[in-house]
């Protein structure tokens, strides 16, 4: 986003330096969504494993003791930053649609979308990608074997762990659409376990084993495939033996973001962050943002978020099927095109898809966590099962929880998926086919270091992220960034969603009397897991978000 020569020159200077702070080595940190996975990653990192390790580690045990957010039988993706010689990418692990997908499968006789269908049974699992991508990140850039970076989570499934309240809840909340494998293991004797209690998951187990020993053909190819396939084609899926053997992560180059003498790096599409992310900072810088009265300031920042998730409803999907616009999208005329749109009133929308926010279910169900070694090498990796429990259905004898991700495609034209995004045709669905995300792993290089985050939270990830982008450029410290209110405006529907204490009575005010509608939420926004390491003071800082129950731990030196 380059609004004159000097950004420009500066931008420049930013995309031809991937490694500007490749002199200093920092100190190992890991922050997560859970304290196992973050004391997981620790140990791997104690015992002189990388962060790629460490992460494989991480999102495996996340796995067995966040059943509810993520897991052997979703996806995601996983952003990397090799120190020795400085390049960044992304591990593309998001499902794909199986071969005998067809865009109108959600559909009843009359044309009109069966939510049940793609959320609450097996014909809404997307391919899980999350296998292969451990798998893939052991190989080709660990320091140690797979079976070593899952031991960690072999031995937790195994043997069990002391469940918490939030899993506990989670439980109670979906028990109604598990399915009888999955009651059998997370309601033994068909109650819900108490908090302390152990929670032992032996075919989970016996999955991860198959995994360590014959790496990704040990989930998508012998006996654990064929219980997958049948256990999906027993209950009305259409998974086929060879949509588990074509599964492969795709490695893509992240996308790079210039703002205000910063580099932003994320996923590309079909991550919605690189686009959706590089439309929002342009705008605001092009705006020079923010303005001196605070209330002018908010309200600029939510007409930006809902021009940009509307151009992410209408343009953006998986590239290998659509022909994405992304360059004119994020060229310098549009986006300041969609800087001088923002008026001093809110936009508007039909009232009919207004009276759709009753419809809307809240929130997904995510995890995220970051790494950095003492190497200088990093990750970023936001992983998913889509809803709570995901489609609820597990496959009799795999311990793993399905994705419900195909409900993230567009199921019918201008459709609304869990999170009450609109999606239009350019993310229909298609066989093999990846839908799109809004899961946005970042870094953040400038003048203060590295900056590491992302978060959980469905349609509003993007704007949680933007925030903590926003927030640290005005140099804030991770603690404080994790920890700040936050707000939310996706397009549609035509609201604004505010976390408690995010604004003032006068802010408010003065919002409502600008034309935007506020709906303040009781429940908390995301779960961010932060890493800063500040170069200029050789100090390393990680945070996790006060909202769950994560952990953070930066490590001494050794």
């Amino acid at each position: 986003m380059y609004n004159n020569t000097r950004n420009f020159i500066c931008a420049l200077a930013l995309l031809l330096a991937p490694s500007l702070l490749a002199a200093a080595t920092p100190l190992p940190a890991v922050s997560s969504a859970h304290p196992l996975a973050t004391q997981a990653g620790s140990e791997v990192l104690e015992a002189g494993g990388n962060a790629f390790d460490a992460a494989v580690a991480m999102a495996a045990v996340l796995a067995v003791v966040e059943p509810q957010e993520s897991g052997l039988g979703g996806g995601g993706f996983f952003l990397m930053h090799r120190a020795a010689g400085g390049k960044d990418l992304v591990v593309d692990a998001r499902g794909t649609a199986p071969d005998a997908a067809t865009g109108d499968m959600y559909l009843d006789a009359d044309g009109r979308p069966v939510p049940h269908f793609s959320r609450d049974s097996p014909l809404g699992s997307a391919i899980p990608g999350t296998p292969a991508a451990l798998a893939h990140i052991s190989e080709r850039m660990g320091s140690r074997s797979l079976a070593d970076n899952l031991a960690p989570a072999i031995e937790l499934a195994r043997k069990g762990f002391a469940v918490d309240a939030k899993l506990v809840g989670a439980i109670r909340a979906t028990a109604g659409r598990l399915s009888p494998a999955a009651r059998a293991v997370f309601m033994p004797g068909g109650r819900v376990l108490k908090p302390g209690e152990r929670l032992v998951q032996r075919d989970l187990a016996r999955t991860l084993q198959a995994l360590a020993a014959h790496g990704a053909q040990g989930f998508y190819d012998g006996e654990v495939a064929a219980r997958l396939r049948q256990g999906v084609f027993n209950d009305g899926g259409i998974w086929r033996r060879d949509d588990l053997r074509r599964y492969r992560v795709a490695e893509r180059e992240p996308a790079r973001i210039a703002y205000r003498g910063h580099r932003v790096t994320t996923v590309p599409l079909p991550g919605a962050g690189g686009v959706t992310l590089a439309q929002m900072l342009g705008a605001l810088e092009a705006r020079d943002w923010p303005p001196s009265d605070d209330a002018t300031a908010w309200h600029e920042l939510i007409e930006i978020m809902r021009l940009a998730h509307r151009d992410m409803a209408v343009h953006l999907g998986d590239p290998g099927f659509v022909d994405v616009p992304a360059d004119r999208l994020t060229s310098p005329s549009y986006v300041a095109q969609m800087a001088d749109s923002v008026g001093r009133m809110a936009g508007t929308v039909p009232r009919t898809d207004v009276a759709l926010l009753q419809q809307r279910e809240k929130g997904r169900n995510t995890t995220h966590f970051s790494i950095i070694d003492a190497a200088g090498n990093r990750v970023s990796a936001t992983l998913s099962i889509n809803s709570l429990f995901g489609s609820g259905y597990m496959p009799p004898g795999t311990g793993v929880v399905l994705n419900n991700q195909m409900d993230d495609f567009a199921t019918a034209p201008l459709a609304r998926d869990v999170s009450g995004r609109l999606h239009a045709r350019a993310n229909h669905v298609q066989p093999h086919k990846r839908p799109l995300s809004t899961m946005t792993p970042i870094f953040v290089e400038g003048p203060r270091g590295v900056f590491i985050t992302g978060t959980p939270g469905g349609s509003r990830t993007l704007n949680m992220t933007l925030l903590a982008v926003l927030l640290h450029v005005n140099g804030l410290d991770v603690d404080q960034i994790v920890a700040a209110p936050r707000l939310h405006h996706q397009y549609l529907p035509n609201v604004v969603e505010i976390e408690a204490n995010t604004l003032s009575g006068r802010q408010m005010q003065s919002l409502k009397q600008r034309g935007h509608m506020l709906r303040p939420q009781r429940e908390a926004f995301g779960d961010m897991q932060a890493i800063h390491w500040d170069t200029e003071r050789g100090v390393v800082e990680a945070a996790s978000d006060p909202r769950g129950q994560g952990a953070a731990r930066v490590l001494s030196a050794h």
